[in-house]
């Protein structure tokens, strides 16, 4: 079981209104999502495309609804923008999550990611080379650099669709990035959708998580999209992935390894789904109480 005063549960906002599909949830308002969250039980949320921008506003409308904000994702363009550029957006990123009171900037480099494009995810990922992994290091290293400046923790989230997919990926990032610096957020999704031991990755970098996603798949619709060389996307709008207590993920040895390595932090319910099949409400309501069952939240 976890630990109830070291780690907080919170849900994104990917279930509501998708930012990669808007139209998967279009009709979709903010107050209703953030409602929905606190209504289901979560005590914390991270950042979509309709939320405020102005703090003040975004803070009052969460603060009403006992809910605070853990991240926001931050799209690195080292490999396209270059250096300079992503070094100054992500201040910009920073800044904005510090004065919401967020501890953690999940990261991913999308300067060259297929993710959001028609390329089978299957087949035609990009494979980083040496000077390319030599610049994203150097990057992430500032990047944290600068995240600790404000007392927050930058982490990497291996993401589908990126030079950062599978375990041996994650490995040479752990490897050429400063411990101190450069932490992993772990998202079991990705790494069951990619065929990777998300257990046997958590268990090696479990000291270096600081952020967690829980995040089920449905199995039989990700070897649809590999017969049918889908794309990231067209796998999504087909349901590859749903909550905790659905699909065919187990979370019970994830919640065991977070325990023992004595985890402190968020654990956030990420799922994107057609919330015009997938409820986002009722799933919330799934995965808070699968959640309460298998690790004591």
């Amino acid at each position: 079981m976890l630990n109830k005063d070291k780690v907080q549960l919170a849900i994104a906002p990917i279930a509501w209104t998708n930012d990669d599909l808007p139209d998967l949830g279009a009709e979709n308002t903010f107050e209703q999502c953030v409602s929905e969250m606190a209504l289901s039980g979560f005590k914390g949320s991270e950042i979509g495309n309709k939320y405020p921008k102005d703090v003040e506003t975004l803070k009052h409308k969460l603060d009403v609804r006992g809910l605070r904000i853990c991240n926001a994702w931050f799209s690195s363009l080292l490999l396209s923008e270059g250096y300079d550029k992503t070094i100054e957006a992500f201040i910009k990123h920073r800044d904005f999550l510090n004065a919401l009171g967020a501890k953690v900037i999940g990261a991913s480099e999308q300067g060259n990611s297929i993710q959001g494009t028609p390329k089978s995810i299957f087949g035609e990922k990009p494979v980083y080379t040496g000077e390319q992994w030599e610049l994203i290091a150097k990057g992430f290293n500032e990047m944290g650099r600068l995240a600790k400046e404000k007392g927050m923790f930058f982490t990497v989230h291996h993401h589908m669709g990126t030079g950062v997919q599978t375990a041996e990926e994650i490995d040479t990032l752990m490897n050429i990035t400063d411990p101190d610096l450069v932490y992993l957020l772990y998202d079991t999704g990705h790494l069951a959708f990619s065929g990777e031991d998300a257990i046997g990755v958590l268990k090696k970098y479990a000291k270096r998580v600081k952020h967690v996603h829980l995040k089920s798949v449905r199995l039989d619709v990700i070897e649809k999209g590999r017969k049918n060389n889908w794309s990231f996307l067209e796998c999504v709008r087909a349901g590859a992935f749903t909550v905790p207590g659905d699909g065919d993920f187990d979370f019970t040895p994830v919640f065991d390894i977070l325990s023992e390595s004595g985890y402190e932090g968020w654990v956030v319910v990420e799922a994107e789904q057609d919330p015009a099949v997938a409820n986002p409400y009722e799933y919330a309501c799934t995965a808070r109480k699968y959640i309460a069952e298998k690790a004591g939240l």
